[in-house]
């Protein structure tokens, strides 16, 4: 999303990073172009809905109009799904080879071809409305990173044209993502003030 919305044809723009662990490549990459980040650490609260709510807090303070994952490995609580538009990307045809192993897991079952997943995130895991897809062949000789590399070589590209078209929908192109366990959000460029902090 950093790369995508340098572009000023993208029509959006990255409004912050957050992050739940400091030192992430994301938040290297963010703060290296003056994009604001945030960080909420689970163990700096008592409960999972206590960590929910300050991520909601610091969500809104920043006022995405679309919350994007990417490596997201935790489950969001329901609050934070409930309140924001969340879209995340998944690397497999689903419903085929929901949660954690996907790439794994279509290697054993000897499937031909895979994929990637673009959906909206709901309360289950990678259950959420499917907004689009891709293929990718699996090829003889494939080995878990081999396959997994070739994955997210098409996921990037769909991904960004998916959230593209998914702001234009909505009309407004602000979006949140998240890469390597952060959350990027990104607004369109006409909605970003002057001097407001955000990245143009």
């Amino acid at each position: 999303m950093l790369d995508a919305c340098r572009d000023p044809a993208y029509g959006a723009a990255v409004v912050a990073v957050g992050v739940d662990r400091p030192g992430t490549g994301a938040e290297l990459r963010a703060r290296a172009v003056g994009v604001p980040v945030f960080t909420v650490l689970l163990e700096d609260f008592p409960t999972r809905e206590r960590f929910d709510s300050a991520v909601i807090d610091e969500i809104e303070r920043c006022d995405p109009d679309l919350v994007v994952l990417a490596g997201y490995m935790k489950i969001l609580g329901l609050a934070v799904v409930a309140r924001f538009p969340i879209v995340n990307t998944h690397p497999s045809l689903l419903p085929s080879f929901p949660g954690a192993h996907a790439v794994r897991d279509a290697l054993a079952h000897g499937v031909k071809v895979t994929g990637v997943t673009v959906h909206l995130v709901d309360e289950g895991v990678d259950t959420g409305p499917i907004l689009a897809q891709e293929p990718v062949a699996v090829r003889d000789g494939d080995t878990e990173d081999s396959l997994r590399e070739r994955i997210q070589s098409v996921e990037r590209g769909l991904y960004v044209r998916t959230i593209a078209a998914v702001l234009a929908r909505r009309g407004t192109g602000q979006a949140a993502a998240v890469p390597e366990r952060a959350w990027p959000m990104a607004r369109p460029l006409e909605a970003v003030p002057q001097g407001g902090g955000q990245t143009r």
